[in-house]
Order: structure tokens, then C-alpha cells, then sequence
């Protein structure tokens, strides 16, 4: 995933750090760079969890989305504020 699309998560690392530092001043630059990073997210939580869902193991699903997602925000850890508007 961070391979595939190496300009844009390393875009968004820059703007996330910013972000976070100071959230008034980035917080349009990081929800502008964050709207393509949360579909690729989406996708690839999708192929990870997609097929566990139906299987003998889907009782798993949901604690392996949530371990994706807590991985993510190991990297990104304002992430979820993607799409909230400060004022």
C-alpha cells in the first residue's frame, strides 16, 4: 500500500506532521491531501477483511479491521480528523 502509492502517503506524512503541530494553519492542505489517502486506506482494509467476513473465520473480521486501522494510526494518528473543520 505505502509502496504503491509512495508520493502521496510521503505528501501526506509532511501535511500530517504540520497538521498536528499546527491544525489551524493546515487543517485545509490536510483534508485536501486526505481525500485521496482515505479511499486507498478504505480499499485496502477491504482486501484484507473482504473475504474474512463470509468465511469460518468471520467472527475475526471486525478485530482485524480494527487492528488495520490501529496500525494505521501508529503512522497517521490524526487520521480520523480527516473531513472535521476546525474553527
Amino acid at each position: 500500500m505505502l509502496e504503491q502509492n509512495k508520493e502521496l502517503f510521503t505528501a501526506f506524512k509532511a501535511v500530517h506532521d504540520n497538521f498536528v503541530k499546527n491544525p489551524d494553519a493546515y487543517s485545509y492542505r490536510f483534508n485536501k491531501v486526505g481525500r485521496r489517502v482515505l479511499p486507498i486506506l478504505r480499499e485496502h482494509e477491504a482486501r484484507l477483511c473482504g473475504k474474512t467476513e463470509r468465511g469460518v473465520y468471520s467472527n475475526f473480521s471486525g478485530n482485524l479491521a480494527d487492528k488495520f486501522r490501529s496500525e494505521v494510526r501508529v503512522h497517521f494518528s490524526k487520521i480520523d480528523f480527516i473531513g472535521v473543520r476546525i474553527s
